[in-house]
């Protein structure tokens, strides 16, 4: 009984409304009038699969990192609903009416820089980072992205950074997710630490789901740790906010993080929901200890711990409705979601989502 509902729960935590068929990056040769199309610089820790264009990464682990860039084309608004992917019924789908892949293709890192200069020095100086979570595919990732970039109206240039899972609905498959996870937070340290570098860039932001949580977490940490040893150096921090979405992160970890990263860190803006199901299986499996993603941040000792370390925190529970996926509920309710960041920040600490929307 207790495995059944386990399964049941980590179900839930797919980023996607429904299961994608296979060779989704298989590019389409056609385009559809009033389709935007939402270009995406990708680095991962995911094995390359050459011989399979239609996947492309695998859920297997790289011993380096790689590059793509892929660039998906989202159906006309009329034809779709904001903050769903439209999956088609087989690959490679219609433009009309779904999301497609128009182009995807391999890149080194040397063109990886390259292109994140041109985007820059061609247009808004920012980028987003996303860090996926538990049981998402490679095509999962960067459809979802592609999505958020498209529904938050983002100015940013996108960067996925995603990491090796398998896309699977079993307990032995969250465990690896959670390895896999373990095993790549030094490559998004490094990710952040290139993007930084880069003088075209002047803002990073950086948008984390679920299990991606504690890769964005240790990378910040790495990167704090650093900036603290810097001496006669300018310590300033490109990293301007980390929107940290129902983090699958133990409460006394999340804790403990935030305190080791000290002053040298982004603005972190928590979002939570306290009917979040996902969530409860996972604290069942983490030894009874609650997760951070569903915690009621209106009670100690939450509340006091939040204010004391400044940081923003959302409750999405008020935005349930029936049948809805805590899990994603900051996604699929993206709309609101803005609207509650521009209502709680000040202009001059507005999160890069709420920023794009003004311009």
């Amino acid at each position: 009984m207790l495995r059944s509902l386990i399964l049941t729960a980590l179900a839930l935590t797919c980023g996607a409304c429904a299961s994608p068929p296979d060779k989704m990056m298989t590019p389409v040769d056609v385009t559809a009038d009033g389709a935007t199309q939402v270009p995406i610089l990708v680095a991962t820790t995911r094995q390359a699969v050459p011989d399979n264009p239609g996947m492309m990464f695998s859920g297997e682990r790289a011993s380096k990192v790689s590059y793509a860039t892929v660039t998906i084309s989202i159906p006309p608004d009329a034809a779709r609903t904001v903050g769903q992917v439209q999956w088609p019924a087989s690959a490679p789908g219609n433009p009309q009416r779904e999301f497609v892949t128009t182009a995807a293709s391999y890149i080194d890192k040397v063109e990886f820089s390259s292109a994140i200069a041109r985007a820059t020095q061609a247009g808004p100086r920012r980028v987003l980072v996303f860090v996926h979570g538990f049981n998402n595919r490679f095509d999962e990732a960067v459809f979802r992205f592609a999505q958020i970039v498209h529904d938050s109206k983002s100015q940013a240039v996108p960067v996925l950074f995603t990491w090796p899972s398998r896309g699977e609905v079993a307990l032995s498959a969250y465990t690896y997710d959670r390895e896999s996870a373990n095993y790549s937070r030094d490559a998004l340290e490094q990710l952040l630490a290139t993007l930084s570098r880069d003088p075209n860039v002047a803002e990073i932001n950086i948008v984390a789901h679920s299990m991606g949580n504690w890769v964005t977490l240790e990378a910040l940490r790495a990167r704090s740790i650093e900036m603290a040893a810097v001496t006669n150096r300018d310590r300033s921090n490109k990293l301007k906010n980390a929107l940290l979405v129902a983090p699958d992160i133990d409460v006394d970890v999340f804790r403990s993080e935030i305190q080791r990263m000290g002053p040298y860190r982004p603005r972190i803006e928590l979002f939570v929901s306290r009917d979040d199901t996902a969530l409860d299986v996972s604290k069942i499996i983490w030894g009874g200890i609650p997760r951070m993603g569903d915690v009621n941040v209106h009670e100690e000792p939450y509340r006091s711990a939040l204010a004391r370390d400044n940081i923003a925190v959302f409750d999405l529970t008020k935005l349930r409705t029936s049948g809805d996926n805590a899990h994603s509920r900051a996604f699929d309710d993206i709309t609101d979601v803005m609207t509650m960041i521009e209502q709680r920040l000040p202009d001059e600490q507005r999160s890069a989502s709420a920023q794009v929307k003004h311009r």
